[in-house]
């Protein structure tokens, strides 16, 4: 195995830690947080782009020591495109069962004329 360059080493060990941190804070997130919409914001979010930076740093790893490697872009197009699809099934899926909700929580559902595009 060879010997990598130093900037690739920093370079590689910036994304992964970047990923891991973001991954962290969403595990965190979804363990912290009071009710159900907040758990689901912060594991779709900061998972993601936890997920994200490591794919990025293997990217960079395996370009860098054997030949152009873009295996892990598949990974990210398929994490990219399911996640925010899943949250929105599980909060409509939530707001269908009327699932109980924090008093810090908008439910914007109570005030719709607040919030729509009609001039009056």
């Amino acid at each position: 195995m060879s010997e990598l360059p130093v900037w690739a080493d920093w370079v590689i060990s910036f994304f992964i830690v970047l990923g891991a941190s973001f991954a962290f804070i969403g595990s965190l997130g979804l363990l912290r947080l009071p009710d159900f919409m907040a758990r689901l914001h912060a594991p779709t979010k900061n998972t993601t782009l936890g997920v994200g930076g490591i794919i990025i740093g293997s990217i960079l790893y395996f370009s860098i020591t054997d030949a152009l490697s873009l295996h892990e872009l598949l990974i990210a197009i398929f994490l990219f495109l399911t996640a925010p699809i899943s949250a929105h099934l599980l909060a409509k899926a939530g707001l269908h069962l009327e699932l109980k909700l924090t008093e810090q929580t908008q439910d914007l559902r109570k005030k719709p004329e607040q919030y729509s595009d009609r001039d009056d």
